[in-house]
């Protein structure tokens, strides 16, 4: 099996550039937001930095396929790169801390494309996490400087923390009086929302979160974080991976009972 050690260095040095490029804007008086036919904002600093990744990845691994949020797909083979330059924009240009540049690598295989690394990093909370498959998921300021991530064995749902971002997206799905369900069944509720909850349950610092709408880009550095820790990471449907459209995540204890309260319509 490849180590993927390799490509887990050029997504550390991809995040680095990334970072030195947000962080330098983050806040900027004379930042320019304009907003994409989903109505969702896209600064420049999205742009800039997933064209910097790009620019890198086409240097280094010309090879590799890349999928962006904001330029879309380029190349074509079994190894395909997966950015969201800033994952959190709204938080972003509002100067929330709570944003971060999503980096994953994805390899053709059974069931379609499977994350095999991830990197997510969040200068301005002074965060960084990652994995490669097989080598276990990591949080630290460097390769060298790193704690391993190992999620909770919380196994109750009375005892258990519980991440969302919003309440909307359940609604519209009709899936919020399920959601509601949830709340009062769990010890506690908070909505952190994006890339955070998911690192939260890597770390073992939270015990299960979920979105009704996500994108590739938004799900897949985090799919392999979370069960590189040893986590579950699934679409609302029980497909495991970052395809469903959706997602939710757990220390795997609550996994099934997580989906089950998802699941229920009225």
């Amino acid at each position: 099996m490849p180590d993927y050690l390799d490509d887990l260095r050029l997504a550390h040095v991809l995040a680095d550039a990334a970072d030195a490029a947000t962080t330098d804007r983050f806040k900027a008086l004379d930042l320019k937001v304009e907003t994409k036919p989903d109505m969702t904002p896209v600064s420049e600093a999205d742009k800039a930095a997933e064209e910097l990744i790009r620019g890198q990845l086409q240097r280094a691994r010309p090879r590799d396929a890349i999928l962006g949020e904001e330029y879309g797909i380029e190349g074509t083979g079994p190894r395909r790169w997966v950015i969201d330059p800033i994952d959190g924009t709204k938080n972003y240009v509002r100067g929330v801390p709570v944003w971060a540049t999503l980096i994953a690598l994805m390899e053709a295989g059974e069931g379609g494309y499977q994350p095999v690394v991830g990197v997510v990093s969040a200068p301005a909370l002074g965060r960084r996490w990652w994995a490669a498959k097989g080598h276990g998921a990591f949080s630290g300021r460097s390769l060298t400087k790193a704690t391993r991530l190992q999620v909770s064995r919380v196994a109750q749902l009375a005892d258990a923390s519980f991440a969302y971002s919003s309440l909307s997206g359940w609604e519209e799905q009709g899936r919020l009086d399920g959601f509601l369900d949830l709340t009062r069944e769990v010890w506690r509720t908070r909505a952190y929302g994006d890339f955070w909850p998911y690192m939260m349950v890597a770390e073992g610092s939270v015990d299960l979160c979920a979105e009704p709408e996500l994108s590739l880009w938004d799900m897949a550095a985090n799919a392999i974080i979370v069960t590189e820790a040893g986590g579950t990471f699934t679409g609302l449907d029980g497909r495991p991976g970052p395809h469903s459209g959706n997602a939710a995540a757990s220390n795997g204890l609550l996994h099934d009972e997580l989906l089950g309260y998802l699941n229920q319509r009225y």
